[in-house]
């Protein structure tokens, strides 16, 4: 059974926790709304759709910006107990501070768990509604596959064959300007298409007009030709579609795809890194917020507990980012350039930990 002050430090800090959240969420909508606003303001699209659309990608910036949130929350739960002075309450019923920390980090240990298995499947649900959305209304092509400046390209094996890909561009369900070129497993070349558009809603293609060359012979036109492949439309526009979009399962299956493509994983494998360590990237943030607040003169002001704090989310926020970007760069291994900021920081709150019940 949890004890009645236990129950109370959970409730007290779970209610600050939502005030926080429910801030930056709103902060979050307001900021975003213009962005959309600005780009919808030359279209024919309902009034509507920017408010939409910002409600569907809020909750994947807000899933970013959960360190702060988890951060400053902790900052205000500590100066909710520093004004109604109940630091000294606990201490006359024996509750270390050490006691405290820990109570504050096992409940953000379980609610950051929380946030990952429910709020980040829901919001990249609503992120990828989002980016179909937009998609429509996009005359770059910005929200669309590319993988190069020379357009899409794509490496698929099949049959005994290796087939070479590229096109221009894709539109709805058509591969625009395609170059196919075929080699057999010793990459001898045996056949090559050139195709204006390729109708590509089934892993059968229909080669509407193009020309064809097999064995190095003459070129010959080809009509509604049928050819074979393991991906449709569906698959390639989510191969290069944005992380934060996809849950477990997609992330999963997008990673199958790039390895029957050949291409790297090494984005997809740190974006589970960082989904399987969020949980205790925000426990710590937690818990060094509290050291952070423990250690700090009673007689400074609030603002200057919130903008120290801020200041040190700040940092710890962009060395991780840092570090992920090693990670994708291949300069750091997957794993590490996740988990080795963290376990600095798990360092330093360590040698925090150590005298706090003298705070």
């Amino acid at each position: 059974m949890i004890k009645l002050y236990q129950n109370y430090i959970i409730r007290s800090y779970f209610k600050i926790f939502l005030f926080i959240f429910f801030l930056f969420f709103s902060l979050t909508i307001i900021l975003n709304i213009f962005e959309e606003v600005s780009f919808f303001k030359d279209t024919d699209a309902s009034p509507f759709l920017p408010f939409i659309l910002t409600l569907l990608n809020s909750p994947s910036i807000v899933y970013e910006t959960f360190p702060f949130i988890f951060f400053i929350s902790t900052q205000f739960f500590f100066i909710r107990l520093l004004d109604r002075e109940e630091l000294d309450i606990f201490k006359k019923i024996s509750l270390s501070n050490y006691k405290l920390i820990s109570i504050l980090s096992l409940f953000s240990l379980l609610l950051s768990i929380v946030i990952v298995i429910i709020f980040y499947n829901l919001s990249s649900n609503f992120k990828f509604m989002y980016l179909e959305f937009k998609n429509k209304y996009s005359k770059d092509n910005k929200y669309l596959a590319i993988v190069t400046e020379n357009g899409l390209w794509i490496k698929d094996e099949i049959d005994g064959n290796i087939n070479i890909i590229n096109a221009a561009k894709m539109e709805n369900e058509t591969l625009k300007d395609v170059t196919i070129n075929q080699f057999s497993k010793d990459y001898k070349n045996e056949k090559n298409i050139v195709a204006y558009e390729i109708d590509v809603t089934n892993k059968d293609w229909i080669i509407k007009s193009g020309n064809l060359s097999e064995d190095n012979s003459r070129l010959k036109d080809i009509e509604n030709m049928v050819f074979k492949t393991n991906f449709n439309a569906n698959q390639i526009n989510n191969l290069f579609s944005d992380l934060s979009s996809l849950n477990f399962f997609e992330l999963n299956e997008l990673k199958n795809d790039y390895k029957k493509l050949g291409y790297s994983i090494t984005n997809i494998n740190i974006h589970f890194q960082k989904l399987i360590s969020y949980p205790f990237y925000l426990t710590i943030m937690t818990v060094f917020s509290a050291i952070v607040m423990l250690n700090v003169k009673r007689n400074k002001s609030k603002i200057f507990h919130i903008i120290m704090g801020t200041l040190f989310s700040v940092f710890i926020y962009y060395i991780n980012y840092f570090s992920g970007l090693l990670g994708q760069n291949e300069r750091l291994p997957e794993a590490l350039s996740i988990w080795l900021p963290l376990l600095v920081i798990s360092l330093f709150c360590s040698i925090g930990l150590v005298n706090i019940n003298e705070k």
